[in-house]
């Protein structure tokens, strides 16, 4: 039977629509694995690809980590004029960076399982807004009209409130970096990002006794808070496509890592759950993680008060606090990037290096406060903030690596270090000197407590293996990928 013009071309069109279907199709990978990129839908393998508005969100994060940085240590440089000013005790302004530590502790975790309901983006903006109230409350509190109680009582809520919003910037930088970059920039990512926070305490040092009485630093501080505030809008959750392997899995519930943690994984979650040597690794992480962020932390709340015996003013104090921070940040600017690309296996190393040599400078600190000048405390302070700001990035991504959950493991540590950090603070008081010692009211053995503690870091570390299960995972799946650019397919490198 002969057919029409018009019936063989309608054929032929279904032909081409069969053939067509047949070829692989990439759909979302929402619908494939519960996670945000794209996949193919015959070889299921991911195409993994960097985007250039990371940075927008990286350093919208910066900031936020900064400004929180602020809000935290405000007052500690300028303790002694703040008690003063408001009619209270130094004890009482200690509180005002303590109080961050103590609502910290909570706050952290929760905070994966927060992640989890509301997503990243809106975390973020939640806490911009959360810290902006915090700094008008203060703002309130500087009211000559207000009784010292009263003024010390709003003080005390924003700093509370400011407390809230810091373990957003700083638990969720691992966490980040992970998200949306790839293998050779997540530690400088990391560093760069968590480091913003103790810059901020750094700059806090420097601008409290700089810029005028304690109720104007507190209206400088509001108006930085709130101009910088707005820039939370512009993170994002997640990009299209996954930076690598690590980056499209959906982190574990928090409830199985735990459980992994301790060691009593159901059945069904012995396949993905820690060994016993990362078990160890993860547990001597976190304690020495808390240890030293406590011990720089908990000097740069004191500072004001262990030099103040020897006659030296906030400007001095603020100096010292400051330089810390600076030598710390110059030190993980350096070397983050080796990290990222030479000494990218070796990261348990470093800490078997390089943490002697931080312990012994912060017991140090004791013997060269004690009246020899500012110069042994400067030389101290450096190699110390050196050295510690380094070790920051790489514990917490050796502790990404044994748990394989980023925000557990950030909040784990974080919620050790601001533990131990609020309790150095409550016994500086009961290791103050009498009135009737040499220096009067001096902080010696606080110091020499805060070394002690440093330094029995040295006996433990060398019992961390660090095998960085996630990183050789990461590049076995680049190279994949690359292989499949090579060979024809439609995956854009890394």
């Amino acid at each position: 039977m002969s057919t029409s013009p018009t019936q063989e071309q309608s054929s032929v069109k279904d032909i081409a629509l069969e053939k067509a279907d047949d070829k692989p199709k990439m759909v979302p990978l929402e619908i494939a694995d519960g996670v945000a990129g794209s996949i193919d839908s015959c070889s299921t393998q991911i195409h993994y690809r960097l985007y250039k508005k990371r940075f927008v969100g990286a350093v919208a994060l910066c900031l936020l980590n900064l400004v929180g940085g602020m809000n935290w240590l405000w007052f500690s440089a300028i303790s002694l004029d703040t008690a003063n000013a408001f009619g209270v005790s130094v004890t009482k302004v200690n509180w005002l960076s303590n109080v961050v530590n103590v609502v910290y502790l909570p706050v952290s975790l929760l905070l994966p399982w927060v992640i989890g309901k509301v997503g990243l983006r809106r975390s973020f903006v939640l806490a911009a807004l959360i810290l902006v109230l915090a700094s008008w409350l203060r703002f309130a509190g500087t009211a000559h009209s207000l009784s010292p109680n009263g003024a010390y009582a709003l003080l005390f809520i924003g700093q509370f409130l400011a407390g809230l919003s810091q373990p957003f910037y700083q638990v969720l930088a691992p966490k980040y970096s992970e998200t949306w970059f790839g293998l050779q920039g997540r530690v400088t990512a990391t560093m760069v990002i968590s480091l913003m926070n103790p810059v901020g305490s750094a700059l806090s040092q420097l601008l409290s006794p700089a810029v005028g009485s304690p109720r104007t630093s507190v209206l400088v501080l509001g108006i930085i808070t709130t101009v910088i505030a707005p820039i939370s809008f512009l993170l994002e959750d997640r990009p299209p496509s996954p930076p690598t392997f690590a980056g499209s899995k959906k982190t574990p519930p928090v409830m199985e890592t735990l459980r992994s943690v301790i060691g009593i994984a159901s059945p069904e979650e012995k396949d993905r759950a820690m060994t016993l040597q990362e078990r160890i690794d993860f547990g001597i992480l976190t304690w020495g993680f808390g240890v030293l962020v406590a011990v720089l932390c908990s000097f740069t709340i004191l500072v004001a008060q262990v030099y103040g015996p020897y006659g030296y003013d906030s400007d001095t104090s603020g100096f010292l606090g400051a330089a810390v921070f600076i030598a710390g940040l110059v030190g993980a600017i350096i070397t983050a990037p080796l990290f990222d690309r030479v000494f990218t296996n070796h990261l348990a190393r470093t800490l078997h290096i390089v943490i002697p040599i931080v312990g012994g400078a912060w017991l140090g600190l004791a013997w060269a406060v004690k009246g020899h000048g500012l110069v042994p405390s400067y030389v101290v302070l450096v190699i110390a903030g050196f050295g510690s700001f380094m070790l920051l990035p790489v514990a917490l991504e050796l502790a990404c690596e044994v748990t394989r959950n980023a925000e557990f493991s950030s909040a784990a540590m974080w919620f050790a270090a601001n533990a131990l950090t609020a309790f150095f603070v409550l016994v500086s008081d009961d290791l103050r000197a009498s009135a009737t010692a040499n220096p009067p009211s001096n902080l010696n053995k606080q110091l020499i407590l805060q070394g002690a503690f440093a330094i029995s870091l040295v006996p433990l570390v060398f019992f961390i293996k660090g095998k960085q299960v996630r990183r050789e995972h990461d590049e076995r799946e680049r190279i994949r990928d690359s292989n499949r650019t090579a060979n024809g397919g439609d995956a854009a490198s890394p």
